[in-house]
C-alpha cells in the first residue's frame, strides 16, 4: 500500500511541473495543444489526489468511494473535451498561428519516456491489491504518455514545416481521447459494461476493468 501512496506523490509532483510548464508555454506560444496538455495533467493531478482520497479510505466503505472516484474523474475529462474543442474550432476559423515552443518539445519528449514507466508502475500495484481507481489512473498515466506523443508531433510539424493547423488538430485529437476516457471511467463506476459491449470483470490480475 505504501507503494500506491509513493507513485501517486510522485504523480501529483510531475503533473504539478506539467501543467506549469505546459500552460505557461502554450499561453505565450498561443499553443491550443499545448494549453489542453497542461489541463490534462490537472486533471492527472487531480485524480492522483481522488485516488489518494480513496485510498485512504480503503478499509471502510470501498465500494461507494471507488464509485465516486471514478465517476469525479469522468467529469473532469468531460469538461477538458468540452473546452478544447471549442477553443480548437476557434483557432482553426481564425487561422491562428502558434508559435514555435521549445519547452513544450522538450515537455511532451520527458512525458513520452515517464508517463509509460508511470503507467506499468501503477497497473503492478494496482492488480496487486486490487484497487480500480488506481488501476485507472494508470490508464491516465498511459493516456497522457499518448497525448504526448500526440502533442509532440503537432508541434514538431509546426516547428519544422509551418504547419499551423497541427496545433489545434492535435487539441482535438486529445478531446476526442478525453471523451473516450471519460465515458469509459463513468461506465466503469456503474459496474456496467457500454452499450453493445461485454465488461471484464475486476480481479487482482485483471487490473483496470476495460470494455470489449
Amino acid at each position: 500500500m505504501r507503494i500506491a501512496f509513493r507513485l501517486e506523490y510522485f504523480t501529483i509532483a510531475w503533473m504539478v511541473i506539467e501543467v506549469t510548464v505546459a500552460i505557461v508555454a502554450g499561453v505565450v506560444a498561443h499553443s491550443i495543444a499545448l494549453i489542453a496538455f497542461g489541463l490534462d495533467s490537472l486533471i492527472e493531478l487531480f485524480a492522483a489526489v481522488v485516488v489518494i482520497w480513496q485510498l485512504n479510505g480503503l478499509t471502510a466503505d470501498r465500494e461507494p468511494r471507488e464509485q465516486m472516484a471514478l465517476r469525479l474523474i469522468s467529469f473532469t475529462f468531460f469538461a477538458l473535451a468540452i473546452y478544447v474543442t471549442i477553443e480548437a474550432i476557434i483557432d482553426l476559423s481564425r487561422g491562428s498561428h502558434p508559435e514555435v515552443s521549445a519547452a513544450g518539445i522538450a515537455l511532451a519528449a520527458a512525458a513520452l519516456v515517464v508517463m509509460p514507466l508511470l503507467f506499468l508502475s501503477k497497473l503492478r500495484v494496482a492488480r496487486r491489491i486490487d484497487n480500480v481507481p488506481l488501476a485507472a489512473d494508470a490508464h491516465e498515466s498511459l493516456f497522457c504518455g499518448t497525448l504526448a506523443a500526440v502533442l509532440l508531433i503537432g508541434l514538431a510539424l509546426n516547428a519544422a514545416f509551418g504547419w499551423w493547423w497541427a496545433d489545434p488538430v492535435a487539441a482535438l485529437t486529445v478531446a476526442a481521447f478525453a471523451v473516450r476516457e471519460g465515458l469509459e471511467a463513468w461506465w466503469e463506476s456503474s459496474g456496467e459494461p457500454p452499450p453493445g459491449r461485454r465488461s471484464r470483470p475486476v480481479s487482482p490480475h485483471s487490473g483496470r476493468p476495460r470494455s470489449r
